[in-house]
């Protein structure tokens, strides 16, 4: 009886460190699909933004500088050059489309 205990204890753990990492696996997936950059320069009314960036694994595009049309102009808000940004580039309309832009701590 007591084997058949510890065995349940060890499976319900088991199942719960699963259920932990599984749990924490898409937010971590989507942190790793983040680029990161500093913006060279802003065009609000053109909705683009200039970003000198490193590699965007999601689109096998190696580190260069290169303009970007955001997806929504908000995107920009408290953004000028010089700040360190990670964000998330995809391709849309021949083109390449910014949509998601969050600002971080200059290292």
């Amino acid at each position: 009886m007591k084997r058949a205990w510890i065995l349940a204890a060890a499976l319900v753990s088991g199942i719960a460190t699963a259920a932990a990492f599984a749990a924490d696996a898409p937010a971590k997936a989507a942190a790793a699909s983040l680029s990161s950059g500093e913006v060279r320069k802003v065009d609000r009314e053109a909705k683009k933004v200039t970003i000198k960036h490193g590699p965007i694994d999601n689109l096998k595009m190696p580190p260069m500088t290169m303009v970007f049309r955001v997806k929504d102009a908000a995107l920009l808000d408290g953004v000028e050059p010089g700040t360190q940004v990670r964000f998330r580039a995809e391709e849309a309309d021949g083109g390449y489309l910014v949509t998601r832009l969050q600002k971080t701590k200059a290292k």
